[in-house]
């Protein structure tokens, strides 16, 4: 039986997590994943299954004279395709939103005859100090509070506290960590209303709870890529990694679903428009 691309994706980082590899706690030093020919930033889960470097499909490849690697294995994108489709109750037609996925090529390792577009990346800034700008440009944001103790944003009273800078071994814990509460402050009424933040009563362990937890921990690592904060120095432990391997086998359309999610509340935090 054919496989959806919500199970192909699902299963990508189902296997990357069984090898203790957490796609959305890694380094993005390198620049992050980009398009060959246009240079943009693949988004969203993407952004999580492809390493960092420069992609093309085969026929990009073969116009710019380029050719694949004999037994090179190609990497999916996914992206969202709009299609008419007829109720067949009503007889009327809508348009809805189908998921789809193209293969590409990673140019550095997987392609002869192709030049990279790009220069080797590297920060002209200081990553805590962008993290500092990215929290203190949070528009429309909620209050804040830096109390020893405990992490966390509490909707009733739009307030995130996180624990003080000198309480955390370094630096970038404490930014992730902030990143992490600020993602899930965008979930409230008055800014992108998730169901993970509006829903009352969230059981911790519950689909509503995995995927809200999801969505704060990409959108955290979309938010460290941006200023250059290195979150794989947190600790990740066994029985984090087999919660979200449950979860993950649980529901194949959680992990896309949450980048989605993720990718507007970055947008939103850094005041870019939404898509």
């Amino acid at each position: 039986m054919k496989k959806n691309v919500y199970e192909i994706v699902t299963e990508k980082i189902i296997g990357q997590l069984e090898q203790g590899v957490i796609p959305w706690r890694q380094p993005w030093i390198n620049g992050g994943a980009v398009n060959w020919k246009t240079q943009k930033a693949y988004r969203g889960i993407n952004a999580f299954l492809l390493e960092p470097g420069e992609y093309a499909t085969f026929k990009q490849i073969q116009e710019a004279g380029g050719k694949v690697k004999k037994g090179a294995s190609s990497h999916i994108v996914v992206f969202w395709k709009w299609i008419e489709k007829e109720d067949q109750e009503s007889e009327k037609t809508e348009t809805v939103p189908f998921l789809r996925y193209y293969r590409v090529f990673h140019i550095e390792t997987q392609v002869e005859g192709l030049e990279s577009k790009r220069d080797a990346t590297t920060f002209d800034h200081d990553p805590i100090a962008e993290a500092e700008a990215i929290y203190k440009g949070y528009l429309n944001a909620p209050e804040f509070t830096f109390e020893s103790g405990q992490a966390v944003y509490t909707p009733t009273f739009d307030r995130i506290n996180v624990p003080p800078l000198h309480d955390f071994e370094m630096a970038e814990e404490f930014y992730s960590t902030l990143f992490h509460e600020m993602v899930h402050s965008t979930g409230h009424k008055k800014r992108l209303a998730r169901p993970g933040v509006t829903t009352q009563r969230v059981a911790f362990g519950d689909e509503v709870y995995s995927k809200e937890e999801l969505v704060a921990e990409m959108g955290a690592a979309m938010l460290c890529g941006v200023s250059g904060i290195d979150n794989s120095t947190i600790k990740n432990s066994a029985s984090y990694i087999q919660s979200w391997l449950r979860s993950l086998k649980e529901d194949h359309r959680l992990v896309m679903q949450a980048a989605a999610q993720a990718q507007k509340a970055s947008d939103y935090i850094l005041g870019t428009p939404l898509a």
